[in-house]
């Protein structure tokens, strides 16, 4: 099979760890949080045992705040060839790995701890040909600071390159159901595709997360997107027991989108993002299980006015003037 599933934190931080120490030729890693020790051992090691490794990094949030900073520090102690990413992107929010130039993977999923043991998080990986070779293509190009053009036929998204229309496709084809899971629902482009697909007759299950974890025009964006998408008939639901960080959508159960990419424009427009499409009957059976059963393990966000005001006066946000809430 081309395409196999990884599902965390199920499937642990082994399904990661395994491959990296089996490595044998290369590593090619693009990371935007890399705070894991086990991880970070093994890309040394891999590095000390003859592999040649090259990590590119994400230098800092929006905020200025640069959290992998230390892992930077060891790679370079140990003479691991790190770069930042590339300049021209305001954030590389991508995360994934080239193994010896034989196996992508394509991942939500930060190397941290909290992305391995608390969220709900997923990668798929790839052994298919011409997806592993374009993704160390993109890898080349952004290392060395030069343009990059996906091939249009490939099953590789790439922001902000093509992201928004083959999301948009995928849900504008859509029959019966799609079902989503996603941090953020602040891009009116899909938005408008979802209350289309709803409009036409298609069962769409949403998860997001909980009003408070947004600020600011994040705030406005994803509340408002959320809202008219309920009021048009689309399911609403919060993730219990985990935090939601996971990326996809599965259309019809035939087709699934997993990786990188938030539905918002900053995503789409200024940030390298990677997802990649799967039609593998094994993956999207998978797919459809782990849904069914966060479904299962979910409740229904309460999008009235009063119940917004009361999720964020609980966690003490300052932001819901902006929503233009009644109290």
């Amino acid at each position: 099979m081309s395409h196999t599933l990884i599902v965390l934190p199920d499937d642990t931080v082994s399904a990661i760890l395994e491959p990296i120490n089996a490595a044998k030729r290369s590593l090619n890693i693009r990371m935007f949080l890399f705070t894991e020790p086990t991880l970070l051992r093994a890309v040394i090691a891999a590095h000390q045992r003859g592999v040649n490794v090259r990590v590119m990094l994400n230098p800092a949030r929006r905020s200025g705040k640069s959290e992998n900073e230390k892992a930077r520090k060891a790679l370079l102690a140990a003479g691991v060839k790190v770069r930042d990413s590339s300049a021209a992107f305001a954030l590389t929010h991508q995360k994934s790995m080239v193994i010896d130039d034989k196996i992508g993977f394509v991942e939500s999923l930060n190397w941290e701890p909290r992305d391995l043991t608390e969220t709900r998080d997923y990668a798929v990986t790839t052994t298919k040909k011409s997806e592993v070779k374009e993704m160390i293509r993109c890898f080349d190009a952004d290392w060395a600071r030069k343009p990059f053009k996906p091939d249009p036929k490939s099953h590789l998204l790439w922001c902000p390159n093509n992201g928004r229309e083959r999301i948009a496709t995928m849900i504008d084809q859509a029959k019966k159901t799609l079902w989503l899971q996603n941090e953020r629902y602040q891009d009116t482009v899909i938005v408008e595709r979802l209350v289309r697909a709803v409009n036409r007759g298609v069962r769409v299950k949403i998860m997001a997360r909980a009003p408070h974890k947004l600020s600011g025009k994040k705030l406005a964006e994803g509340i408002g997107g959320l809202r008219i998408m309920h009021d048009v008939g689309a399911k609403v639901h919060l993730l219990k027991g985990l935090k939601l960080h996971g990326k996809i959508v599965i259309a019809d159960g035939k087709r699934a989108i997993v990786g990188s990419i938030n539905l918002s424009p900053g995503s789409f427009d200024s940030r390298r993002e990677l997802a990649i499409e799967t039609r593998s009957k094994r993956v999207l059976k998978r797919l459809v299980e782990v849904s069914r059963r966060d479904w299962k393990h979910s409740q229904r966000i309460d999008l009235s006015d009063a119940g917004i005001l009361a999720d964020l006066e609980k966690h003490g946000s300052k932001d819901a003037d902006v929503l233009v809430l009644g109290r």
